[in-house]
């Protein structure tokens, strides 16, 4: 069960593993774009391509559907960013269903750990695979693998790191269970005494960066939203996407939130302490680009 193309690592390497898939949960099919064009999820187009059996319900509770789902006698189900089940699915197989989650949990439970993770400036992330239970991400732990950050990652880097990390994960996780070979852990055991961060997912307001914070909090800010859903501001009364920057601490010269350019080579927002450079940006109504090709076209 799952949806985008961070699922499609997990199910390759489960069929690359020979593992019996019986069938691919995912989102129905959708209009997207300009054109209204239908858009099937990339792990839909996977499992077109390797001729899987595809289920496509749009309600996880349509008698149709469990119906379809019971008939398929899977011994274990497997959710990889798909969307919250309903016990009537999740209790099914008699070997449970198993959840790969983006952190090491308990920490970052939620809909967004890679962002939150980069945003709060961890030093180190990782994958998680758990049972499914009523609360989310809150069931007994089986295997985590940690990554260590260097501190200059983006959500993208690190989406793609822990994509590649998870699917092995999740392979051993199904084989463990597969052979018996396996222990669990209620996640109550890490929590005491632990401060307990969370990954909400994110709107449109957790974007707008807010130049008044610390500028090594603002850089990690946008190395978390980058590439998706992307840190914003706004430069003479447009939008200015920010994809990637570096952050220097340093006695400004000007109040928090102003910019200086030599409209050449850089484009610096002050900060209480300091600068950040936007190296990699977007204005509203154009292509992506770099800084220097952006000020050529743009002075200030």
């Amino acid at each position: 069960m799952g949806t985008p193309q961070f699922a499609v690592a997990s199910l390759d390497a489960l069929i690359t593993a020979g593992c019996d898939v019986v069938a691919v949960i995912t989102a129905p099919d959708k209009p997207a774009g300009r054109g209204q064009k239908v858009n099937e999820s990339a792990v839909k187009q996977y499992a077109v391509a390797n001729h899987l059996k595809v289920l496509q319900p749009e309600k996880l509770k349509n008698p149709d559907f469990l119906k379809e789902l019971e008939a398929l006698k899977a011994d274990l189900q497997v959710v990889v960013a798909f969307r919250m089940l309903p016990e009537v699915v999740w209790n099914m197989p008699p070997k449970g269903t198993i959840n790969l989650h983006a952190s090491l949990l308990p920490q970052y439970r939620g809909a967004a750990p890679i962002n939150w993770a980069i945003i709060n400036g961890e030093k180190e992330s990782g994958v998680t695979t758990f049972f499914l239970t009523h609360d989310i991400d809150t069931g007994h732990i089986l295997f985590t693998e940690k990554v260590t950050l260097k501190g200059t990652e983006t959500a993208g880097d690190l989406h793609d790191w822990l994509m590649n990390k998870g699917a092995g994960l999740l392979v051993k996780t199904v084989k463990g269970i597969e052979s018996g070979r396996y222990s669990q852990h209620p996640q109550d055991h890490f929590t005491e005494g632990v401060e307990l961060k969370h990954a909400p997912k994110l709107f449109k307001e957790d974007c707008l960066v807010d130049f008044n914070q610390p500028a090594e909090q603002v850089y990690n800010r946008i190395r978390g939203l980058s590439p998706s859903p992307t840190a914003y501001t706004t430069i003479d009364g447009k939008v200015l996407k920010i994809y990637n920057a570096t952050f220097e601490v340093t006695e400004p010269g000007v109040s928090a939130g102003a910019f200086v350019t030599d409209n050449k080579t850089h484009l610096k927002f002050t900060t209480p302490d300091g600068y950040v450079s936007v190296t990699d940006v977007q204005l509203e109504g154009k292509k992506r680009m770099g800084i220097e090709e952006f000020l050529r076209g743009n002075k200030f």
